[in-house]
Protein backbone atom coordinates (compact mmCIF):
# COMPACT_ATOMS: atom_id res chain seq x y z
CA UNK A 1 0.00 0.00 0.00
CA UNK A 2 1.00 3.28 -1.17
CA UNK A 3 0.79 7.24 -0.08
CA UNK A 4 1.72 10.21 -0.58
CA UNK A 5 1.34 13.99 0.34
CA UNK A 6 0.03 16.36 -1.73
CA UNK A 7 0.80 20.03 -0.73
CA UNK A 8 -2.04 22.69 -2.03
CA UNK A 9 -1.77 26.21 -1.37
CA UNK A 10 -2.23 26.62 2.74
CA UNK A 11 -3.00 22.98 3.79
CA UNK A 12 -1.57 19.07 3.07
CA UNK A 13 -3.25 16.05 2.61
CA UNK A 14 -2.47 12.70 1.91
CA UNK A 15 -3.17 10.87 -1.50
CA UNK A 16 -3.83 7.00 -1.38
CA UNK A 17 -2.84 4.49 -3.64
CA UNK A 18 -5.95 2.46 -5.10
CA UNK A 19 -4.80 -0.99 -3.75
CA UNK A 20 -6.05 0.56 -0.49
CA UNK A 21 -9.47 0.56 -1.59
CA UNK A 22 -9.45 -2.98 -3.27
CA UNK A 23 -12.23 -4.97 -1.82
CA UNK A 24 -13.06 -2.82 0.84
CA UNK A 25 -16.98 -2.76 0.09
CA UNK A 26 -19.76 -5.65 -0.82
CA UNK A 27 -23.39 -6.07 -1.57
CA UNK A 28 -25.27 -3.73 -3.16
CA UNK A 29 -24.25 0.82 -4.99
CA UNK A 30 -26.02 3.03 -7.05
CA UNK A 31 -24.22 4.70 -9.76
CA UNK A 32 -25.86 7.82 -9.47
CA UNK A 33 -25.03 10.04 -12.89
CA UNK A 34 -26.73 13.25 -14.44
CA UNK A 35 -29.01 12.36 -16.77
CA UNK A 36 -32.34 13.79 -16.65
CA UNK A 37 -34.00 10.69 -15.15
CA UNK A 38 -32.17 10.51 -12.23
CA UNK A 39 -34.67 13.52 -10.92
CA UNK A 40 -36.89 11.12 -10.48
CA UNK A 41 -35.06 9.16 -8.08
CA UNK A 42 -36.22 8.89 -4.29
CA UNK A 43 -32.75 8.81 -3.42
CA UNK A 44 -33.58 9.29 0.50
CA UNK A 45 -35.30 5.78 -0.04
CA UNK A 46 -32.10 4.25 -0.49
CA UNK A 47 -30.25 6.02 2.00
CA UNK A 48 -28.81 3.10 3.76
CA UNK A 49 -27.43 1.61 0.48
CA UNK A 50 -23.62 2.76 -0.36
CA UNK A 51 -23.56 5.29 -3.50
CA UNK A 52 -21.10 6.20 -6.05
CA UNK A 53 -21.53 9.29 -7.48
CA UNK A 54 -19.81 12.40 -10.52
CA UNK A 55 -19.81 15.45 -11.67
CA UNK A 56 -22.82 17.48 -11.22
CA UNK A 57 -24.80 14.58 -9.85
CA UNK A 58 -23.23 15.63 -6.38
CA UNK A 59 -26.35 18.01 -6.24
CA UNK A 60 -28.51 15.16 -5.46
CA UNK A 61 -26.78 14.67 -2.07
CA UNK A 62 -26.32 18.19 -1.01
CA UNK A 63 -29.65 18.87 0.57
CA UNK A 64 -29.79 15.32 2.23
CA UNK A 65 -27.73 13.64 5.10
CA UNK A 66 -26.22 10.94 2.60
CA UNK A 67 -22.28 10.74 1.92
CA UNK A 68 -21.18 9.39 -1.20
CA UNK A 69 -19.06 6.40 -0.86
CA UNK A 70 -17.28 7.92 -3.97
CA UNK A 71 -17.53 10.79 -6.24
CA UNK A 72 -15.48 10.54 -8.95
CA UNK A 73 -14.65 13.53 -11.88
CA UNK A 74 -12.49 13.17 -14.94
CA UNK A 75 -13.83 16.33 -16.79
CA UNK A 76 -10.70 18.32 -15.96
CA UNK A 77 -12.99 21.49 -16.68
CA UNK A 78 -15.77 20.71 -14.07
CA UNK A 79 -14.48 22.39 -11.31
CA UNK A 80 -13.80 25.97 -13.02
CA UNK A 81 -17.83 25.79 -14.94
CA UNK A 82 -19.16 24.28 -11.69
CA UNK A 83 -17.17 25.47 -8.52
CA UNK A 84 -20.06 25.13 -5.96
CA UNK A 85 -21.04 21.94 -7.32
CA UNK A 86 -17.25 20.57 -6.96
CA UNK A 87 -16.54 22.32 -3.28
CA UNK A 88 -19.71 19.94 -1.87
CA UNK A 89 -18.51 17.19 -3.57
CA UNK A 90 -15.02 17.23 -1.54
CA UNK A 91 -16.82 18.26 1.80
CA UNK A 92 -19.41 15.54 1.25
CA UNK A 93 -17.76 12.21 -0.49
CA UNK A 94 -15.92 9.11 1.79
CA UNK A 95 -13.66 8.87 -1.28
CA UNK A 96 -12.52 10.72 -3.92
CA UNK A 97 -11.20 9.83 -7.39
CA UNK A 98 -9.54 12.86 -9.67
CA UNK A 99 -6.29 13.63 -12.06
CA UNK A 100 -3.44 14.57 -10.42
CA UNK A 101 -3.85 18.07 -12.12
CA UNK A 102 -7.02 18.16 -10.36
CA UNK A 103 -5.72 17.10 -6.94
CA UNK A 104 -3.14 20.09 -7.26
CA UNK A 105 -5.89 22.84 -7.29
CA UNK A 106 -8.41 21.75 -4.72
CA UNK A 107 -10.62 24.64 -3.25
CA UNK A 108 -10.62 23.29 -0.16
CA UNK A 109 -9.67 20.31 2.08
CA UNK A 110 -11.01 17.00 1.10
CA UNK A 111 -13.09 15.27 3.86
CA UNK A 112 -12.25 11.98 2.39
CA UNK A 113 -9.65 9.79 1.11
CA UNK A 114 -7.79 10.88 -2.37
CA UNK A 115 -7.28 8.58 -5.11
CA UNK A 116 -5.58 9.98 -8.28
CA UNK A 117 -6.21 8.58 -11.35
CA UNK A 118 -4.58 6.86 -14.27
CA UNK A 119 -5.79 5.61 -17.39
CA UNK A 120 -4.54 1.76 -18.42
CA UNK A 121 -1.37 2.23 -20.88
CA UNK A 122 -2.80 1.20 -24.63
CA UNK A 123 -0.71 -1.92 -25.55
CA UNK A 124 1.57 -2.12 -28.68
CA UNK A 125 0.00 -4.68 -30.83
CA UNK A 126 3.04 -6.92 -29.89
CA UNK A 127 2.20 -6.83 -26.62
CA UNK A 128 -1.68 -7.14 -27.00
CA UNK A 129 -1.34 -10.34 -28.94
CA UNK A 130 1.54 -12.12 -26.27
CA UNK A 131 1.01 -10.09 -23.07
CA UNK A 132 -2.33 -11.05 -20.27
CA UNK A 133 -2.36 -8.42 -17.42
CA UNK A 134 -4.40 -10.21 -14.27
CA UNK A 135 -7.06 -7.36 -13.52
CA UNK A 136 -7.35 -6.18 -16.75
CA UNK A 137 -9.86 -7.17 -19.50
CA UNK A 138 -9.22 -5.86 -22.78
CA UNK A 139 -10.93 -6.07 -25.95
CA UNK A 140 -9.04 -9.31 -27.85
CA UNK A 141 -9.96 -7.42 -31.52
CA UNK A 142 -5.92 -6.57 -32.14
CA UNK A 143 -5.34 -4.72 -35.34
CA UNK A 144 -7.21 -1.27 -34.22
CA UNK A 145 -5.27 0.82 -31.56
CA UNK A 146 -8.95 2.46 -31.10
CA UNK A 147 -9.64 -1.18 -30.36
CA UNK A 148 -7.33 -2.15 -28.34
CA UNK A 149 -7.45 0.39 -26.04
CA UNK A 150 -11.20 -0.74 -24.88
CA UNK A 151 -11.39 -2.54 -21.49
CA UNK A 152 -12.31 -3.19 -18.39
CA UNK A 153 -10.06 -2.60 -15.14
CA UNK A 154 -10.83 -4.93 -11.95
CA UNK A 155 -8.03 -3.79 -10.42
CA UNK A 156 -8.12 0.50 -10.79
CA UNK A 157 -3.88 0.51 -8.88
CA UNK A 158 -3.05 -0.69 -12.77
CA UNK A 159 -5.64 2.18 -14.28
CA UNK A 160 -8.82 2.68 -15.61
CA UNK A 161 -10.32 2.43 -19.33
CA UNK A 162 -11.63 5.61 -20.28
CA UNK A 163 -14.63 5.00 -22.43
CA UNK A 164 -15.17 8.86 -22.61
CA UNK A 165 -18.24 9.00 -20.22
CA UNK A 166 -17.50 9.32 -16.24
CA UNK A 167 -19.82 6.53 -15.63
CA UNK A 168 -18.03 3.51 -16.97
CA UNK A 169 -15.23 4.68 -14.63
CA UNK A 170 -17.80 4.56 -11.83
CA UNK A 171 -18.93 0.68 -12.92
CA UNK A 172 -14.77 -0.28 -12.17
CA UNK A 173 -14.83 1.80 -9.17
CA UNK A 174 -17.92 -0.45 -8.00
CA UNK A 175 -16.06 -3.45 -9.25
CA UNK A 176 -12.80 -2.75 -7.38
CA UNK A 177 -13.71 -2.16 -4.51
CA UNK A 178 -16.09 -4.78 -4.11
CA UNK A 179 -19.50 -4.49 -4.79
CA UNK A 180 -21.52 -7.60 -6.57
CA UNK A 181 -25.03 -5.65 -7.70
CA UNK A 182 -24.79 -2.20 -9.21
CA UNK A 183 -28.09 -0.23 -9.74
CA UNK A 184 -27.19 2.37 -11.97
CA UNK A 185 -29.49 5.78 -12.00
CA UNK A 186 -29.28 8.65 -14.60
CA UNK A 187 -27.36 6.88 -16.98
CA UNK A 188 -29.37 8.06 -19.79
CA UNK A 189 -26.27 9.15 -22.28
CA UNK A 190 -28.53 11.41 -23.98
CA UNK A 191 -27.05 14.61 -24.84
CA UNK A 192 -29.90 16.40 -26.40
CA UNK A 193 -32.04 16.37 -23.44
CA UNK A 194 -28.73 17.57 -20.92
CA UNK A 195 -27.99 16.92 -16.96
CA UNK A 196 -30.46 17.32 -14.78
CA UNK A 197 -28.78 19.75 -12.49
CA UNK A 198 -27.98 22.48 -15.59
CA UNK A 199 -30.81 25.04 -15.66
CA UNK A 200 -30.62 28.64 -17.00
CA UNK A 201 -28.54 29.67 -13.69
CA UNK A 202 -25.91 27.19 -14.15
CA UNK A 203 -23.28 27.19 -16.34
CA UNK A 204 -23.72 24.33 -18.82
CA UNK A 205 -20.12 21.96 -19.52
CA UNK A 206 -19.31 20.80 -22.97
CA UNK A 207 -20.98 17.45 -23.89
CA UNK A 208 -19.95 14.80 -26.70
CA UNK A 209 -21.89 12.03 -25.88
CA UNK A 210 -23.27 11.54 -29.61
CA UNK A 211 -20.04 11.56 -30.77
CA UNK A 212 -18.59 8.91 -28.43
CA UNK A 213 -21.71 6.76 -28.08
CA UNK A 214 -21.65 4.36 -31.15
CA UNK A 215 -17.27 3.79 -31.23
CA UNK A 216 -16.55 4.44 -27.64
CA UNK A 217 -19.32 4.06 -24.84
CA UNK A 218 -21.32 1.41 -25.98
CA UNK A 219 -18.62 -0.91 -27.10
CA UNK A 220 -16.79 -0.42 -23.66
CA UNK A 221 -20.57 -1.50 -22.28
CA UNK A 222 -20.91 -4.77 -24.38
CA UNK A 223 -17.16 -5.99 -23.29
CA UNK A 224 -18.64 -5.02 -19.79
CA UNK A 225 -21.22 -7.26 -20.27
CA UNK A 226 -19.77 -10.11 -21.85
CA UNK A 227 -16.56 -10.43 -20.33
CA UNK A 228 -17.54 -8.72 -16.40
CA UNK A 229 -21.22 -8.86 -16.12
CA UNK A 230 -22.54 -12.29 -14.02
CA UNK A 231 -23.16 -13.59 -10.95
CA UNK A 232 -20.29 -12.05 -8.97
CA UNK A 233 -21.02 -8.78 -10.90
CA UNK A 234 -24.79 -7.93 -11.85
CA UNK A 235 -25.63 -4.62 -13.02
CA UNK A 236 -29.05 -3.09 -13.23
CA UNK A 237 -30.38 0.25 -15.26
CA UNK A 238 -33.25 2.20 -14.10
CA UNK A 239 -33.21 4.78 -16.24
CA UNK A 240 -36.04 3.94 -18.61
CA UNK A 241 -34.82 6.42 -21.20
CA UNK A 242 -31.17 5.54 -21.45
CA UNK A 243 -29.65 4.54 -24.45
CA UNK A 244 -27.97 1.32 -23.13
CA UNK A 245 -29.96 -1.10 -25.10
CA UNK A 246 -31.90 -3.67 -22.38
CA UNK A 247 -29.52 -6.54 -23.83
CA UNK A 248 -26.46 -5.69 -22.93
CA UNK A 249 -27.69 -3.94 -18.99
CA UNK A 250 -30.75 -5.20 -17.91
CA UNK A 251 -33.45 -2.35 -17.47
CA UNK A 252 -35.52 -2.81 -14.24
CA UNK A 253 -38.04 -0.52 -12.35
CA UNK A 254 -38.03 0.32 -8.39
CA UNK A 255 -39.76 -2.35 -7.46
CA UNK A 256 -37.33 -4.98 -8.64
CA UNK A 257 -34.99 -2.92 -6.98
CA UNK A 258 -36.27 -3.56 -3.38
CA UNK A 259 -36.65 -7.30 -4.38
CA UNK A 260 -33.24 -7.49 -5.59
CA UNK A 261 -31.77 -5.98 -2.68
CA UNK A 262 -33.84 -8.31 -0.50
CA UNK A 263 -32.10 -11.06 -1.48
CA UNK A 264 -28.25 -9.47 -1.52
Amino acid sequence: MKSHSILNCNWQYSASDFADCRNIAKGAVFIIASGSSAKDFPIERFADIPMITMNGAISMFAKTDIRPFFYACTDLGFPRQQPELFTVALKLSQHVALWKDQLDALPVVPAGRVFPLKKVRDPSLLEALVTREKGLIRNRAFWGKRSRSLGFSKDLSLGFFDARTVAYLALQIAYHVGFTKVFLVGVDLNQSVGRFYETGKVAVSPCGLDQHFPRRILPSLQLMANKVMGDQFAVYNLSPTSRIPKSVIPKIGLDDVEALLRHT
